[in-house]
């Protein structure tokens, strides 16, 4: 997709939330044996791997299976696979593999965070590794992020999640290009992301109301009890975006404006500068051209010389500040994103006119605050898709 000075994750039942009732919990035969402190030594401690997921049956299997993979003690990993709700056969997925635990959730309004609250709070390992049900873990990830966050320092370890199949369309590139960020020190994580326990604990979890942004909303409270969140160039996943539509982009573009204006409402309450750039960007240059069109109309409805000429000029105005500066920083794409010129022409494009649909979430994040009616989800509408068979 919000807090007086950051609102906590509500404290609930692990097993139950507010807004809706655990439905079904199988317990693998071996549970848990595993708390001991990461600076004690432990090369290899336990990891709960919480995997969300609603109408994930294409997906699931091959997220379970790259965990099962994974160069990392077997014994170790623990795997709890949250469903929010399906109405396909991810639950039956998930029980056709053994020693997995799996609990089904019917939240009226489903969101990330209620299904990552639900699985971390079930589990007791030191870790939890939080993956959505279409990504897959590269096999070295556990044994590399676990030697990163050792340091006492380091509340949370994110690696490089890049797209399974980037060149089968337009959208699917674009995720491929903007997942990652420099490695060292972050000032926030995504989705896959591997977090001590403590520092789960100790903020509460996650935000279960938003609807996106509910990652680097958890981040910021993590990093304001004292923890450092690490990125490092190793690669962590490979993610299906599957996005093939315009509808899709212009959905995902609105819920993450969505998400820029709730986080950000929630960090100025704070006192935090996180992502006030990313919100003025969209409402300026989203905003600015949008007014300029709402006053052109009526001067070129007018028909005379002047007031035509002048909407024109407005129109021209508002054009200028949506497509600048980013349709003239092809070269910058260039090097930064280490792209040909034709890709950075396209990527400028998206950068210039995805603010519209942002614009669009912006708006819907405070009509709803006004109204005390937030973005929610609604479980018949979501489902995780591929990208093509094989491979």
């Amino acid at each position: 997709m919000h807090n007086q000075i950051i609102p906590h994750a509500p404290d609930r039942n692990h097993l139950r939330s507010q807004q809706g009732a655990v439905m079904q919990q199988d317990v693998p035969t071996t549970t848990c044996m595993n708390c001991k402190s990461l600076e004690a030594g432990n090369d290899e401690p336990h990891i709960d791997c919480v995997l969300i997921g609603i109408n994930s049956a294409n997906t699931l299997g091959r997220c379970i299976e790259s965990i099962r993979t994974a160069d990392y003690p077997q014994d170790r990993l623990h795997i709890i696979y949250v469903d929010g709700g399906s109405s396909d056969t991810s639950i039956e997925v998930a029980r056709s593999y053994d020693g997995l635990q799996v609990i089904g959730i019917t939240p009226e309004y489903p969101s990330p965070g209620i299904g990552r609250n639900t699985g971390w709070k079930s589990g007791s390992s030191p870790l939890v590794q939080f993956l959505d049900s279409d990504t897959i873990v590269d096999p070295q990830w556990f044994t590399r992020g676990v030697d990163a966050i050792q340091h006492k320092e380091v509340g949370a370890v994110l690696g490089m999640r890049n797209e399974l199949y980037p060149e089968r369309s337009f959208y699917n590139w674009i995720g491929n290009i903007e997942w990652n960020g420099p490695a060292g020190q972050s000032d926030c994580f995504g989705g896959d992301v591997l977090i001590r326990r403590e520092a789960l604990e100790a903020t509460g979890g996650y935000d279960e109301e938003l609807v996106g942004g509910e990652d680097p909303e958890l981040s910021r409270r993590i990093i304001r009890k004292g923890w450092k969140i690490l990125r490092t160039d190793l690669p962590m996943t490979k993610h299906d975006l599957a996005m093939f539509t315009l509808s899709q982009y212009l959905r995902r573009a609105y819920r993450s404006g969505y998400g820029f204006a709730a986080v950000r409402y929630r960090e100025a309450v704070a006192g935090s500068d996180f992502w006030r750039y990313e919100y003025q960007k969209v409402a300026i240059k989203g905003g600015g051209f949008v007014t300029a069109i709402a006053l052109s109309v009526p001067l070129l409805g007018m028909g005379t010389v002047i007031t035509t000429s002048v909407g024109f000029l407005v129109v021209m105005l508002g054009t200028i500040l949506l497509l600048m500066p980013r349709l003239f920083r092809i070269s910058q794409f260039i090097r930064e994103q280490k792209l040909n010129k034709v890709e950075a022409r396209r990527y400028a494009w998206h950068c210039s006119l995805v603010v519209l649909p942002q614009l669009a979430g912006v708006l819907r994040f405070h009509a709803g605050r006004f109204i005390g009616r937030p973005l929610r989800n609604k479980s018949s509408k979501l489902s995780t898709g591929i990208s093509g068979q094989g491979t």
